[in-house]
């Protein structure tokens, strides 16, 4: 799966929390997500005054918010944890469980979809 693909599936898929998406399908959505925040940051800072309202910041978490939360649990899926596991997000040092756990290969065992995906 290249770039583009992975962004497609991913918003294709904008709700979708069932199923399964690999690691290229993940870290492509995470660069993707990332890279669109900084150039709407970049606007911001251009078309702001002393205001400091970043309204075209917002605008894109709001776009993203929903298809990164998807991804991320189908990601979980596809190393044999349930979404809920997504909750330790909010305890600070759970992050670098979820980081572990968005590096390791798919589990083909998974019980949560039958389909395999792409490595």
């Amino acid at each position: 799966m290249n770039f583009v693909e992975a962004i497609s599936t991913c918003l294709k898929k904008y709700t979708t929390f069932e199923g399964r998406a690999g690691r290229p399908e993940f870290w492509y959505w995470s660069l993707f997500s990332w890279l669109l925040s900084a150039i709407a940051s970049v606007i911001d800072a251009a078309i702001t005054n002393d205001s400091g309202v970043a309204v075209v910041s917002n605008v894109v978490l709001l776009a993203i918010a929903l298809p990164s939360l998807a991804v991320s649990i189908r990601r979980l899926h596809d190393v044999g944890r349930s979404g809920w596991w997504f909750l330790l997000a909010f305890t600070g040092i759970g992050i670098f469980v979820l980081l572990y756990w968005s590096i390791r290969p798919a589990n083909q065992q998974s019980e949560f979809s039958g389909q395999t995906v792409q490595q």
